[in-house]
């Protein structure tokens, strides 16, 4: 397996949705102006999702290289980074620094320091094993476009089963993840600030390659398994449900295979499903060269509505 088997599973999350009008909502605000709220809300919301998943790779990767006081074991490393490891500290800390190359990864760059702390007597690869991964001007900037996001703030990571990524082909079993916070604040391009909430649980299981499945856990009201909620740019209340579990495949060259999403704000809803040919059927893998479809359907409050099928 390889050290970094995680580093590139959620690149298609940085996919971002084109969203056009038909018709005028009930609220009196036309469908061209929720259509541009609607592709600018989920552009925003996957780029945070899919980079808040890189650093967790990268939290992975760092504490399985960060030797047996942390992990229980030693091995591994991570691309486009420094580790410092302090392991007599109390919490003892794992500092990654990021040096804005885009050596690694290519469509985006990061500059800024994550610092995972891991209270003294706990062991990554043991069951409930909980540690803190605190953002601090962590910057990434997007590669095609220029276009920024700056997330500081913290989660909780909790090792729910026990095990290391790096042993997910013998062990039998499922590892399994979860994510957490109660506020992250997120600066956007346009020196818009506001504050993200998350909840998902990532699950690896090896069969042929290494399957990652994704869903939100928070429940408000008849929502559930809500991955992310906040304010968006526009000042309006949203949530992010990952209604089928979102799939990465390292058999198929670690793309996203499956999956639907639902962001909901007052004035639209738009539904994404992945994994479909251009006609919007379910199809298999098209291989590294080939192409996936995603299918859009967007809803005004007025009833408006629109699907759109576009390849990621």
């Amino acid at each position: 397996m390889k050290k970094k088997i995680v580093s590139l599973l959620f690149v298609a999350f940085s996919l971002s949705a084109v969203f056009v009008s038909c018709k005028k909502d009930k609220s009196g605000t036309d469908d061209t102006t929720t259509a541009a709220e609607a592709s600018t809300q989920s552009d925003d919301q996957s780029r945070f999702s899919s980079q808040v998943d890189a650093v967790a790779d990268d939290v992975n990767s760092s504490l399985e290289a960060s030797g047996s006081l942390i992990t229980g074991k030693t091995t591994g490393t991570i691309c486009d980074a420094t580790i410092v490891v302090d392991s007599t500290s109390s919490p003892r800390t794992i500092t990654i620094t990021y040096d804005g190359t885009t050596s690694c990864h290519p469509a985006f760059s990061r500059t800024g320091v994550v610092v995972v702390s891991i209270p003294a007597g706990v062991y990554w690869k043991d069951l409930g094993a909980r540690i803190t991964v605190t953002y601090d001007s962590l910057k990434i900037t997007r590669t095609r476009d220029g276009k920024s996001m700056l997330i500081n703030g913290s989660h909780t990571v909790t090792n729910v089963k026990g095990g290391l990524l790096r042993d997910l082909a013998t062990l039998g079993t499922s590892i399994v993840h979860t994510i957490e916070s109660s506020g992250m604040t997120i600066t956007f391009d346009d020196g818009t600030v506001r504050s993200w909430q998350v909840a998902k649980r990532r699950e690896f299981t090896y069969s042929g390659g290494v399957i990652i499945s994704t869903r939100g856990t928070h429940t408000d009201g008849a929502k559930t398994d809500i991955s992310e909620w906040g304010t968006n740019r526009k000042g309006r209340v949203f949530t992010c449900e990952i209604t089928t579990p979102l799939v990465v495949r390292q058999d198929c060259d670690y793309r996203l295979v499956s999956g639907v999403t639902l962001h909901t704000n007052p004035l639209f809803t738009a539904e994404t499903t992945y994994g479909l040919d251009a006609t919007g059927a379910a199809t298999s893998c098209p291989g590294t060269t080939g192409t996936y479809y995603f299918k859009v359907v967007w809803t005004g409050v007025g009833g408006g509505s629109k699907t759109i099928i576009m390849p990621y």
